[in-house]
């Protein structure tokens, strides 16, 4: 009754967050190049009316973290042995596609990128580690947006078909899972980063950097990211056999209870959040477009143009297995207005979950609703779960002796395994449990280095100073326990 035999521990990470090196070896600004944290009202994009054009203009006064983050780029290999030492068998990690195509739209791949994800990869494979590989982890290549609209412009699917076939056919044989567009549930509440959507001609006003983004715009590049997801499947496929593509989306707001028994809060909760994030799992795992989506379409005039082809393509290339972010729940109460961050939406506090994260964060933790969201998508897809982020972001520091004892991260993590084991017990088919971040990364939310989640500490701050010497802290040896005894340890504590 342990965890099964095969599964994948590990933890997981993303270029934007980790590599830094954010214009060497030809690489060229993705969108969370020009933003402190994806919350930001202000990213570093600006109207020019002489050009008629959206450029890059970033504020002097403010500290852009993830240009240098945590080194990763020149450290990997360092830190991919820190990784390997506490047993991972799998490490998530993101391709940055302007790495690969510094603009998004060149005909021909920049080799140095490549290079790079080649020894990266081979280092993991040395090392006893799966790759587990992101696409598009909020990393659109900056000139797709300024110069294309994003993806509300169906020219993006092709150069999006371009990058896959190149790291497809490169990587063949080596990585096994690929993951297409990280939590792009997230696009209507922040399309800009998760939907790379911008309308580049029409400016709210000469004040608003980012222009307006219409309904018609997100819901244009909702489909084409559909019919990309697809491609990503067929040409997988067609490519390299032995490899699989899944879906990842933020799932923590599928755990969003009906705040009472009131049927409108009961029937907001379902279709006023749920909903909202099942629209892109519904056509990437079941190949339709749902039909509450389209009464969208009917009732705010906004539908894209399809092409019975590219229905016809998402029908047949759905993704081979789920895998989600969980950190928090909440609940819906209609009376009370809803927000959200990396971490999930907030609504009225939970008077059943009485503990939050400590300050200055604060997020409920929940750990029984990890079992609640695996149960709903399993009996929803019918699709092996990949549990690919989950972790509590903590402020700490060394202490006297240079140590940090993070008992609370422990605790956090060994009581959602439990209910992860529960899930399973339930029949829900998991895949593996990567935790986010097994290093301290640059937050994306809020683009800060306080808010840490690794088991490795990296010396690193806020005003962008620090030597970046890692450090281990007391999580990596127990989180080493857990991997060691597949599970047993917490399920025999």
């Amino acid at each position: 009754m342990s965890f099964p035999k095969n599964f994948l521990w590990g933890g997981a990470v993303a270029a934007n967050q980790c590599e830094g090196a954010w214009l060497e070896d030809g690489k060229e600004p993705n969108v969370t190049d020009v933003m402190v944290g994806i919350g930001s009202k202000d990213p570093g994009i600006k109207w020019n009316e002489e050009t008629k054009k959206y450029e890059m203009c970033l504020d002097p006064n403010k500290a852009y973290l993830s240009h240098e983050a945590i080194d990763f780029y020149h450290r990997y290999k360092e830190d991919l042995k820190l990784m390997s030492g506490m047993g991972f068998n799998c490490f998530r990690t993101s391709i940055a596609w302007g790495r690969i195509f510094p603009n998004g739209d060149e005909e021909t791949p920049n080799e140095k990128g490549l290079a790079f994800y080649d020894d990266m990869i081979e280092t993991m494979l040395e090392l006893g580690m799966e790759p587990v590989i992101t696409l598009s982890h909020y990393e659109t290549p900056l000139h797709l947006i300024t110069e294309y609209g994003g993806w509300s412009n169906r020219k993006l699917i092709d150069f999006w078909k371009r990058y896959v076939t190149t790291v497809f056919k490169r990587y063949k044989g080596k990585v096994k899972y690929w993951l297409t567009f990280n939590e792009v549930n997230n696009m209507m509440i922040n399309p800009l980063v998760a939907g790379g959507v911008l309308t580049i001609d029409n400016p709210k006003d000469p004040s608003d950097p980012i222009g307006s983004t219409t309904e018609k715009d997100k819901w244009l590049a909702y489909y084409n990211i559909c019919v990309a997801n697809a491609w990503t499947v067929k040409l997988c496929r067609e490519i390299d056999k032995d490899a699989q593509v899944g879906c990842m989306l933020t799932c923590s707001s599928v755990a969003t209870y009906p705040y009472d028994c009131n049927p409108d809060n009961v029937f907001g909760a379902y279709n006023t959040v749920r909903l909202n994030n099942f629209y892109f799992g519904d056509v990437f795992c079941l190949g339709e477009i749902p039909g509450y989506v389209k009464r969208v379409w009917r009732e705010h005039d906004c539908a894209p143009e399809m092409r019975e082809d590219e229905l016809q393509l998402i029908k047949e290339n759905t993704v081979a297995f789920f895998s989600f972010s969980y950190y928090r729940s909440s609940t819906y109460d209609q009376s009370v207005g809803m927000d959200g961050n990396t971490g999930g939406l907030k609504g009225r506090a939970n008077p059943f979950v009485k503990e939050c994260s400590p300050e200055p964060w604060c997020w409920p933790v929940d750990p029984k609703g990890i079992r609640y969201v695996m149960n709903i998508l399993y009996d929803r897809y019918h699709l092996p779960l990949f549990i690919v982020e989950n972790g509590i972001g903590l402020d700490e520091n060394l202490d006297e002796t240079g140590h940090i004892h993070d008992e609370y991260r422990m605790y956090y993590i060994k009581e959602h395994l439990k209910y992860v084991h529960e899930a399973i017990l339930d029949g829900v088919e998991c895949m593996g449990y990567l935790y986010w971040g097994p290093i301290d990364v640059v937050s994306a939310g809020t683009g800060e280095m306080k808010k840490r989640y690794g088991f490795v500490y990296v010396d690193r701050f806020n005003d962008g100073h620090g030597t970046l010497e890692r450090k281990l802290k007391d999580s990596y040896e127990e989180y080493k326990e857990i991997i060691e005894t597949n599970g047993d340890s917490i399920l025999h504590s």
